[in-house]
């Protein structure tokens, strides 16, 4: 079943206990795609595999327009996190996996999830990422500089290990090897 199949499906504002307000980066990405507002985060997460959110690399369709370099992979970031999706845990941990990059200017997403009101969710990634990867940027930053603007409530964002890769037992009997997802970067 495609992401954009799911009909009546609370919006990820509403899981969240928040409203969705007007996003002006909401309109700019359907606007540079094409799509309206129910097929552009499938638009959304096939650009972001494509820059290297490669753990969520899937079957897209074929009509789905080809990614827009005006959009920033901060944007693009955040835009998949906004209150506005339905609710898709795979655009979450595809935005953590993007946005986990030295490419990616913390000063620039801090402010633009402020801008779109997704402090909440972006937060609660970068707590996530202290565990596995606690020096790693943007998500340091985020912590350090990023206030609250409203509490998640439990057991509504991915579970942590949706944002690693984790073995099994390793061997002579050691615990599993955790590891936060990256994005992968371009060759070259």
């Amino acid at each position: 079943m495609e992401v954009a199949d799911h009909v009546g499906q609370l919006t990820l504002a509403q899981k969240l206990g928040d409203t969705a307000h007007v996003s002006v980066l909401l309109r700019k990405a359907c606007e540079l795609s094409g799509c309206g507002e129910k097929r552009v985060g499938e638009w959304l997460l096939e650009c972001a595999v494509t820059r290297g959110a490669v753990h969520y690399q899937r079957e897209f369709p074929e009509d789905l327009p080809p990614d827009h370099p005006a959009l920033t992979d901060e944007e693009l970031g955040v835009a998949l996190c906004l209150g506005q999706h339905p609710y898709h845990p795979v655009y979450l941990r595809a935005a953590a996996q993007l946005l986990s990059s030295p490419r990616v200017n913390p000063i620039r997403l801090c402010r633009f999830a402020v801008m779109e009101r997704v402090e909440a969710v972006l937060l609660f990634i970068a707590e996530v990422a202290a565990r596995f990867a606690p020096q790693a940027e943007p998500w340091l930053y985020l912590r350090t500089h990023l206030r609250r603007r409203r509490s998640v409530p439990p057991d509504v964002l991915p579970h942590w290990s949706r944002f690693v890769s984790q073995t099994g037992v390793t061997p002579f009997a050691g615990g599993p090897d955790i590891k936060w997802l990256i994005r992968r970067e371009p060759v070259g």
